[in-house]
């Protein structure tokens, strides 16, 4: 279930780490206007193996499922979910996928903005603790994040390439590397919020 649109983005970025793709591109924004005004929205774009016109449509469809990812599931609710979500509170959603073919780019994105000013918009939730995860999947050689933060008094912003992150930390999954890297996605959240205050 989600409860947050942490948890939405997480499971749409695991979708495109588990298409086949060498490189999954994150952006996640937030426009802040006075108060009850503002816009969430993010964008994950993969370089897999895409999607036919039909299992498109199909992937939208909370009672179709492949089976493979959970093979005792009769349902697959991802993007049904973010789909409702999304249009509860007063924002929107867009997919678009090329399926792989001879010599063109294959791949899929998805993007979904929320109102901040809807009452039935999911709280942002551990934005920090979902870059932690989402950079620990396996699969893309690369994974970038691009985090965004808008207000009155000016725009802040912050990039994250996980091959980068791995130079420096070295194996990522190690205890004392996944400490480092939420200390590390935690101050550059921080300092993105304080930038705009």
């Amino acid at each position: 279930m989600h409860f947050t649109l942490a948890d939405l983005i997480t499971d749409i970025t695991q979708n495109g780490a588990e298409a086949g793709a060498d490189l999954v591109e994150l952006e996640v924004s937030e426009t802040v206007g006075p108060p009850g005004k503002g816009e969430f929205r993010f964008t994950v774009k993969d370089n897999g193996k895409g999607m036919t016109a039909r299992e498109l449509a199909l992937a939208q469809d909370p009672f179709v499922t492949d089976g493979v990812k959970h093979p005792r599931r009769k349902v697959g609710l991802g993007l049904p979910f973010l789909i409702q979500a999304a249009g509860q509170s007063g924002g929107g959603w867009n997919i678009e996928s090329r399926e792989k073919k001879p010599e063109q780019p294959s791949g899929t994105t998805v993007s979904a903005w929320f109102d901040l000013g809807n009452v039935d918009t999911p709280p942002a939730g551990d934005i920090p603790g979902m870059f932690r995860t989402v950079l620990l999947f396996s699969g893309p050689a690369e994974m970038v994040i691009r985090r965004f933060r808008e207000t009155p008094q000016g725009r802040a912003d912050y990039a994250v390439r996980k091959t980068e992150i791995a130079g420096a930390l070295g194996e990522l999954e190690d205890a004392r590397s996944l400490i480092l890297l939420d200390k590390y996605l935690r101050s550059l959240e921080e300092e993105l919020l304080v930038q705009n205050v």
